[in-house]
């Protein structure tokens, strides 16, 4: 399976933020767009997902099902982590399970969790939990269904460095398991296989 984009052009609110960007990326392995703030990385990936339109170019999952977008056949982690403070980190989990065709059960959820190091928190409400614990929730939703692509925007805030440890090793076993994962980073994330999109001026002043 390959994520291929070819010769992207998006807008928002009016200013142009990518244009021309071309990028493959394989089947295990992984592709790092970099950039300043505002460069467009957050945006490069909503329109992956399908939530932002393309203004020219295009993008496919070659080797995906062509009945559904991309967006459908990807996980998207954002900057909100969107974990609902009323259910427990447990029910939370149910709920994605539910909305994605994933693993339901319990010991889905805490087979997700004790990835993340939150097993003990299983049936705690997310609203008594750190701003790190609910980011890790959030990644825990990552492995309740399957899905082959993953869009990572900027997915280390809010960890310390034990859980970024635990994410990194989270997203190695997903690459050697065949998947794709696209992430916007500001520090390199520690996967095998990476390579580099850099959005934003370039040394000469011009723009990738």
């Amino acid at each position: 399976m390959r994520l291929s984009a070819w010769d992207l052009t998006i807008e928002r609110g009016g200013r142009r933020l990518i244009a021309g960007l071309s990028f493959t990326a394989d089947q295990g392995s992984s592709l790092i767009v970099t950039g300043p703030n505002g460069a467009g990385k957050s945006t490069l990936l909503r329109a992956l997902c399908g939530f932002l339109p393309v203004e020219a170019g295009g993008f496919a999952l070659e080797g995906g099902d062509p009945e559904r977008s991309v967006g459908e056949q990807a996980h998207y982690l954002g900057h909100a982590d969107g974990v609902k403070g009323a259910l427990t980190a447990g029910e939370n989990l149910a709920f994605a399970a539910a909305m994605l065709d994933g693993r339901s059960s319990r010991q889905a959820q805490l087979d997700a969790l004790v990835r993340v190091g939150l097993a003990h928190v299983i049936d705690f409400p997310a609203r008594l939990l750190s701003a790190g614990q609910r980011r890790r929730v959030a990644i825990a939703r990552l492995l309740i269904a399957e899905r082959t692509l993953w869009l990572l925007d900027e997915p280390t805030t809010a960890l310390d460095a034990a859980a970024q440890a635990a994410l990194t090793a989270i997203m190695q076993a997903h690459l050697r398991g065949g998947g794709v994962i696209v992430a916007a980073a500001h520090a390199p994330l520690g996967l095998e296989r990476a390579q580099e999109v850099w959005l934003g001026p370039t040394r000469n002043g011009a723009r990738a």
